[in-house]
């Protein structure tokens, strides 16, 4: 007697994953294109494959709007939320690409080391620099970790998210490490993002293994079924919870989990601080909102707790140490800490709104960010490094006036001046907030907010003050494609706080999550 085993063929869905597809395939080409093209073609190969495959990835989650459903056999959840964090990612990585692209026109200024293996100041590094060598492996890291992000709010499975999480965190531990100036205080700002970031991949994994073990699956609607009907030990789901919120928080840069900020955003390559700044965040919170609004609706009552305590620490600690600040990278870095704390008031809302406003938050903050480091690639000392010393930036709006307006405009947003986005996306969390009966969030919001803008309105009157020195630094004169990222941040962020309406109904028509 003979018995067969058969096998059941999971249901990819392709077409519902072309995005995703589309930018881990160019990310693959990019590396055969790294192992056997000429170095000479390389720059203009990876542009041409890294632009393509980001257009037509954005194209295709352009053409899957509307589209609710479950692909890999349950692994990828593709609606509303998903591809609209999907499609602002992709915008981020579309400016920042074009940031990149700037590079050989810079006079060999460029943001990236020439040899990333030679040592720092040795002969090796000084001919490459002689050679002008450009660093083309950054355009196969960077779209490994676009999908990575693209994948990371889209997972409807902790291993899935897990693995999404990897992909997009490793990259950037290399990336960070390529600065062309400093060279140690950007190998050592990547070491520290490897470490840390390490710690806290191992804490959301064992989080994940712990209600794994009280649901006895990994899908996340069915921990939340499991949760509804208190399937297991509460305590076990109680500590599962706080370690994978562990690691969410430490991707967003939520106070206590923040300290890696500052010294990585100001080690890392400009480029690469803004393009981290502005799409880590709208994927990790993208996730986040899946993770609390899909696995643990039912523990609402015990992380929107927890979740109050670390928005309002955050949004107090990060405005407070923006004060003393003397470098404008480390201000923007704290700045970040604090922006995660006011976008956490739209998650711990708990409601609808709360949903839609944290995605509009995540959309103006992603503007305004890659505008503010686009700006600041352009303000360079005598050797060609960028100059972020705030005190050498006296007087800059009054000798570029062009640049200085525009740094001013996103300075404004972030601060949530009116008639900018920021305001507004301010004004929406806010307002969610008390909505979900969360008032104390608000007033600390507020307050935080009234810190945070005079730390903005000191950089701007500095930047509009006379000059005591004549010897300030230099601003380079921006080539197409960087006026073209400035130009879009500064029209993203003043449309956004004119008409914002727009994109507060694509936000609000995106829906809930798929709870399946």
């Amino acid at each position: 007697m003979t018995t067969s085993l058969s096998m059941s063929t999971p249901s990819i869905e392709y077409a519902w994953l072309l995005p995703m597809l589309s930018i881990f395939g160019v990310a693959v080409a990019g590396v055969v294109v790294e192992a056997f093209l000429p170095r000479r073609r390389r720059y203009r190969t990876q542009l041409v494959l890294c632009g393509g495959g980001l257009v037509s990835a954005l194209i295709s989650v352009v053409a899957l709007v509307g589209t609710r459903g479950m692909a890999v056999a349950g692994a990828v959840a593709v609606d509303g939320p998903a591809l609209f964090v999907q499609g602002a990612i992709l915008v981020v990585g579309l400016m920042t690409l074009l940031l990149v692209a700037e590079r050989p026109s810079t006079g060999g200024l460029d943001g990236f080391t020439p040899q990333a293996s030679a040592v720092p100041g040795s002969t090796a590094q000084l001919e490459a620099t002689r050679a002008r060598a450009v660093q083309t492996e950054v355009f196969p890291l960077t779209m490994f970790a676009i999908g990575g992000m693209m994948l990371f709010p889209a997972a409807n499975d902790l291993l899935t998210m897990f693995v999404a999480l990897e992909v997009f965190s490793l990259p950037l531990y290399l990336l960070c490490g390529l600065a062309r100036h400093r060279r140690l205080l950007s190998q050592e700002s990547s070491l520290k993002y490897f470490l840390l970031g390490a710690f806290s991949s191992a804490f959301f994994l064992y989080g994940a293994a712990m209600l794994y073990g009280y649901a006895g699956t990994l899908s996340l609607a069915g921990i939340g079924s499991a949760v509804a009907a208190g399937a297991g030990d509460d305590s076990l789901a109680w500590v599962a919870m706080g370690l994978v919120s562990v690691g969410l928080l430490f991707k967003v840069g939520a106070v206590p989990f923040h300290s890696w900020i500052p010294d990585v955003y100001q080690g890392a390559p400009t480029l690469i601080t803004a393009f981290m700044a502005a799409a880590t965040k709208i994927a990790a919170f993208g996730a986040m909102l899946r993770i609390f609004y899909v696995a643990l609706p039912g523990l609402r009552d015990g992380w929107r707790p927890v979740l109050w305590a670390v928005a309002i620490l955050t949004m107090v600690a990060g405005a407070v140490l923006m004060v003393a600040q003397t470098d404008v990278k480390r201000m923007l870095a704290y700045s970040a800490v604090a922006q995660a704390g006011f976008i956490l008031i739209g998650v711990c809302a708990a409601n609808g709104a709360g949903i839609s406003s944290t995605l509009f938050y995540l959309v103006a903050y992603g503007f305004a960010t890659v505008g503010a480091f686009a700006v600041i690639t352009l303000v360079r000392a005598v050797g060609g490094e960028e100059d972020t010393e705030l005190t050498r930036w006296v007087g800059l709006g009054r000798r570029s006036p062009l640049i200085g307006g525009l740094f001013t405009i996103f300075l404004l947003a972030l601060a949530g001046i009116p008639l900018t986005s920021g305001f507004i996306a301010k004004l929406a969390v806010f307002k969610a907030a008390g909505e979900g009966g969360a008032l104390p969030l608000v007033v600390v919001g507020v307050l935080a907010s009234a810190v945070a803008a005079f730390v903005y309105l000191r950089v701007i009157i500095v930047m509009y003050s006379p000059a005591l020195d004549a010897d300030g630094p230099q601003i380079l004169t921006p080539g197409s494609v960087t006026c073209a990222v400035i130009v879009v941040g500064a029209a993203g962020t003043v449309l956004l706080g004119i008409m914002p309406q727009l994109l507060l109904d694509v936000t609000g028509s995106t829906g809930m999550f798929l709870l399946r």
